[in-house]
């Protein structure tokens, strides 16, 4: 039938047991075992006609009994057994099809069916059906070649694997980043591509191209321009702002956080009422991305914190906010005043624009056919303990535009989240931490109805929320030397995939395990090495210290530090 010729393909051995998804083969011709290894594919005949299941071997045995026979005195009696999983059914034909790989069972193979393996013609043959044109994807996406035959392209379906979220992983100088940057040259050759990379160290500056297009959340000495991005304090929730700017420990908390949202919703209707927006004036909340001017805020604050008011006696007391604003006022000054958070309390006046939300979010979200297509968004300059915040600031935006568009108009949009670890984390330790898991926690559950699908890129799975990783279904997993990294990707896998799990720490750079609903079959896949590399290289230090001279560039770090900004 089709690519599998039973009747000229020599049997290696039968059937002996079947288990749900896992057969038991005899090996009847034990000089074909030395061709035969652990994830190699075998061909089972099937009882049904034109139908050929497919296993892949997770166990090799070699069984000494002496109930196997009745020995002579001395004699040491063995068989070989082949323990495989059954991955799939292989389809002489489905409608106007030929050789049709599906991953369901159609059948269960019965007792003494005949096992083969696949020669390296029959092999290229299935691995093409898989791969090629006739594998049934609708838009095919080619990431590398299948280890087990360098021949043969190794494809995702681009839809399921952005649809149902995708998680990539592997230890540092695993391959991790030529691997997302090998997706997205692919993504950036399609005309209405649309993506956005947070990328945290600046490591993807050297990816460029038609559809690409590259921002940096403003550092301390930045202005408002093409290239770099700013991110307004209004654009903050309500419990964005607390996070960021409140003390919850203190006792006057709960009076701080209601005089500051008095003072918040009183901001955004003045300004509304400057611009003439009297119509949104009475239906904006505290949560509305409506400018106000933080400084008046400040000022208020301070009035109400030094206020007095006329006592039953007549004279003046210590009003209801007397003295309980004061550290407050102080937290919210130092933040305003930090030059390193220039990109969120900048004092330029486009920034407070009623437009500017507008203008952000079409940089964010335009598709590359309206001049957008992949984003990626340098935050190297962002400091790590806010840096929670705002990438999730920036995923709820995305999040909340798409959901409030109209379904007919929506254009997908995939967010990779590399160095997830970061800002996605498994134990949330402060308010920071905890209001950006709600943002990333809701588009996992909910992204695929909006048309947004999650990359999560990380070296520490084990420190990437438990929740996030459970809604994907996609599994790009290489090298990975800690135990409780090994020990997370295994749970998340499914069972049926055999030993590839145990792979994991010995997978070469480059080299990647690709499980899910977007792989027709689960892979051992060398990924292509993208034509631009990012800049992730490991230093090598033996060659570095082995150089006559070192350069001498600490002056200039020192002063860039100082300065918080190269």
């Amino acid at each position: 039938m089709g690519i599998f010729n039973f009747d000229e393909m020599q049997t290696f051995g039968r059937v002996q047991g079947v288990d749900t998804a896992t057969i038991i083969v005899q090996v009847e011709d034990p000089a074909q075992l030395s061709r035969l290894q652990v994830n190699h594919l075998i061909a089972i005949r099937s009882s049904k006609v034109g139908q050929a299941l497919i296993g892949m071997v997770s166990k090799i045995m070699r069984k000494f009994s002496d109930e196997l026979s009745q020995p002579d005195e001395g004699e040491t009696v063995s068989m070989d057994v082949v323990k495989a999983t059954l991955i799939g059914t292989l389809l002489g034909r489905e409608g106007e099809r030929r050789n049709v790989f599906k991953r369901t069972l159609e059948s269960v193979p019965e007792i003494d069916s005949q096992c083969f393996i696949m020669t390296d013609d029959v092999l290229t043959a299935f691995m093409g059906v898989i791969s090629g044109a006739d594998s049934g994807m609708e838009h095919p996406l080619c990431i590398g070649k299948y280890t087990i035959n360098n021949g043969a392209l190794a494809w995702l379906d681009g839809n399921k694997l952005f649809q149902r979220h995708a998680v990539i992983v592997g230890s540092t100088g695993s391959g991790k980043s030529f691997t997302v940057a090998t997706l997205l040259e692919k993504i950036a050759e399609l005309k209405s591509c649309n993506a956005i990379l947070f990328d945290i160290h600046g490591e993807y500056a050297p990816i460029t191209g038609e559809g690409i297009q590259h921002y940096k959340i403003a550092g301390p000495a930045d202005v408002p321009s093409d290239q770099t991005m700013f991110l307004p304090y209004w654009l903050l929730s309500y419990e964005e702002m607390l996070a960021l700017m409140l003390d919850r420990s203190d006792t006057n908390a709960p009076n701080q956080a209601m005089v500051f949202s008095q003072a918040v919703i009183a901001g955004k209707i003045a300004m509304l009422e400057e611009g003439g927006h009297n119509d949104l004036a009475g239906e904006i909340t505290v949560d509305s991305p409506v400018p106000y001017q933080i400084l008046q805020v400040l000022e208020y604050l301070r009035e109400q914190n030094t206020s007095t008011k006329t006592g039953s006696s007549g004279r003046q007391v210590q009003g209801d906010f007397y003295g309980k604003l004061s550290r407050f006022i102080q937290r919210l000054d130092a933040k305003v005043s930090d030059k390193r958070l220039n990109f969120m309390f900048s004092s330029a006046e486009d920034l407070l624009d009623f437009s500017y939300m507008e203008a952000l979010c079409r940089r964010l979200m335009a598709p590359a056919s309206q001049g957008g297509g992949i984003k990626i968004l340098d935050f190297s300059e962002v400091p790590s303990d806010i840096l929670p915040l705002i990438v999730s600031l920036l995923a709820r935006i995305v999040f909340s535009v798409q959901q409030w568009m109209d379904r007919s108009k929506l254009n997908p949009l995939a967010i990779f989240c590399d160095e997830a670890h970061l800002y996605i984390p498994a134990n949330a330790q402060q308010g920071i931490e905890s209001s950006s898991l709600q943002s990333f926690e809701r588009i996992a559950k909910e992204g695929r109805k909006y048309g947004i699908g999650l990359v999560i890129v990380s070296q520490r799975p084990s420190e990437v929320n438990r929740t996030v990783l459970s809604q994907s279904s996609n599994f790009i997993a290489m090298r990975l030397t800690n135990a409780e990294d090994q020990a997370v990707i295994k749970r998340l896998l499914p069972d049926s995939i055999g030993n590839f799990a145990d792979l994991l720490p010995v997978l070469d750079i480059g080299e990647a395990i690709a499980v899910g609903d977007a792989s027709l079959l689960p892979s051992r896949i060398v990924i292509d090495i993208p034509r631009q590399k990012p800049d992730s290289a490991t230093v090598k230090f033996w060659d570095e210290w082995s150089r006559e001279t070192a350069p001498d560039d600490i002056g200039a770090a020192v002063q860039a530090m100082r300065k918080q900004g190269r």
